[in-house]
């Protein structure tokens, strides 16, 4: 048996499905958006005994970021006379409603309308079906169900995946690049460094009465390092070896890629600081262009 190879998986997806069991019909919602870890959001009917525990572990075990809601819409499809109106919650959602909207007035606040449907929908104002219903064998056709959703939900979240990845390739090919230009750069700008050194030493020569060898020395080592960018290039081909590798094995590396995306940005700023040429800094300018998109779109994986 073939596995799939790893990808990376978007945080972002949609799906939608529709079912029924006896005299019940069902619509599901799913949908999610990008989150620092994962947050689920349940709308089922509270009636049927283990539904939402068991849709909980479902995802959890299933995704691993991202702020995820979960609806389910379920109607009796003959109208029963088992469906039930609780008078008193609706009384308490009604009154709430009522100092919401009285408040968001004051605070100069348009709230839009809401209908009866939005009321209805809320949890235990309408309860469409709770006496003598088999909850236990419509539990387990709503899960049953619930899969082929959470799988075109997947099948989502996998193509928007690996359109990132290729952004992301694509972006690393560039990043490399301008590592490389800003290598030829520095190499290029040595003779004007090495001028300026030279004038820099000729400077703490000519005042060096009364200064000791080893202050001399030390003078001389922070210049030298205030223009010296190897470093930098160095790191930042380490890190886009280290990128590739994380989009080669497939999510979860949102995190991963966040926090070398923070790194990327340090050693351009550095090698900015240093550049002290216009070729340079021009090369590190677009360099944290091409990190910020970056950082933009590594938001997005999971």
């Amino acid at each position: 048996m073939t596995h799939a190879p790893p990808q990376l998986n978007s945080m972002t997806g949609f799906a939608a499905g529709q079912g029924a069991q006896g005299r019940f019909g069902w619509t599901w919602d799913l949908r999610a958006v990008n989150g620092r870890g994962l947050d689920l959001r349940l709308r089922v009917p509270d009636w049927i005994e283990g539904l939402e525990a068991g849709l909980r572990a479902r995802l959890t075990a299933t995704l691993g970021r991202g702020n995820v809601t979960l609806s389910l819409k379920l109607q009796a499809q003959d109208g029963g006379s088992s469906a039930r109106l609780d008078e008193a919650q609706l009384d308490v959602v009604l009154t709430a409603m009522t100092r919401i909207e009285a408040r968001a007035m004051e605070m100069g606040l348009s709230l839009a309308p809401a209908n009866a449907a939005d009321v209805l929908a809320l949890r235990g104002v309408f309860e469409p079906g709770t006496q003598d219903e088999d909850t236990a064998a419509l539990g387990k056709a709503l899960l049953a169900g619930f899969e082929t959703v959470l799988s075109s939900f997947l099948t989502m979240r996998r193509r928007e995946g690996a359109a990132l990845a290729d952004v992301l390739t694509g972006q690393l090919t560039r990043i490399a690049e301008l590592t490389d230009a800003a290598a030829t750069a520095a190499e290029a700008r040595r003779p004007e460094t090495e001028a300026n050194f030279r004038a820099a030493l000729q400077r703490v020569m000519d005042n060096a009465d009364g200064v000791d060898e080893p202050r001399i020395a030390q003078e001389l080592a922070v210049l030298a390092v205030k223009t010296d960018v190897t470093e930098e290039i160095d790191r930042l081909r380490s890190h886009v070896a280290a990128a590739r590798d994380l989009i080669a094995g497939g999510s979860p590396a949102g995190r991963k890629l966040d926090f070398l995306a923070q790194e990327f940005n340090r050693e351009a700023n550095t090698l900015c600081s240093k550049a002290q040429n216009s070729e340079l800094t021009s090369v590190g300018l677009e360099l944290k262009s091409v990190i910020e998109q970056m950082r933009e779109q590594v938001q997005n994986v999971e």
